[in-house]
């Protein structure tokens, strides 16, 4: 398997995006790596904005970023709060700092806005949040996957295959 040894974080918070959560769990898992649910700390489970459980591993604090390969960052509007916390931008701004991979998808584009790590990279997202990357001094690009150095991201659910090949080939 091709992520054996790989770790990997996967936020969660209320009104995340289902298939943009689940779909890299469990491709993630099906490569070999190990996969933790990471919350806010605000709950020990969230529901996606369909209403779909999941249950975190551990809050963001309890992270420690030397023992975290990759954060995958789902979409919906999660990202709205799990921005917030900053337990949760210092995971991901540590795990980036560190050489490891930050990979987003949809409207999660906001936690690495918030993180302060996307000024000067290439990246993508729904369209709703283009501005935003764009005032963050990020350069939007309109593809399915784009990745500049350890940064990986993506527009939606369609892109979901890219997105996770993607990942998967910058961790191998």
């Amino acid at each position: 398997m091709e992520l054996t040894n790989k770790r990997i974080a996967v936020l969660a918070e209320n009104d995340y995006q289902t298939l943009e959560l689940w779909y890299p769990v469990l491709r993630m898992r099906e490569a070999g790596a190990t996969v933790t649910l990471v919350g806010t700390g605000s709950d020990s489970g969230y529901a996606s904005e369909a209403g779909y459980p999941v249950n975190v591993d551990a809050a963001a604090d309890e992270i420690s970023v030397e023992d975290v390969d990759a954060v995958i960052i789902p979409g919906g509007y999660a990202p709205d709060r799990l921005r917030r916390y900053p337990a949760v931008l210092d995971l991901v701004k540590g795990v980036y700092d560190r050489g490891g991979v930050v990979a987003f998808i949809c409207h999660a584009g906001w936690v690495p806005i918030s993180a302060g790590i996307v000024k000067d990279k290439r990246v993508t997202s729904v369209s709703a949040i283009k501005d935003d990357l764009i005032n963050a001094g990020a350069t939007w690009i309109d593809e399915e996957v784009v990745q500049d150095d350890n940064l990986i991201s993506s527009r939606g659910p369609n892109d979901l295959p890219a997105f996770c090949r993607a990942i998967i080939s910058a961790l191998s």
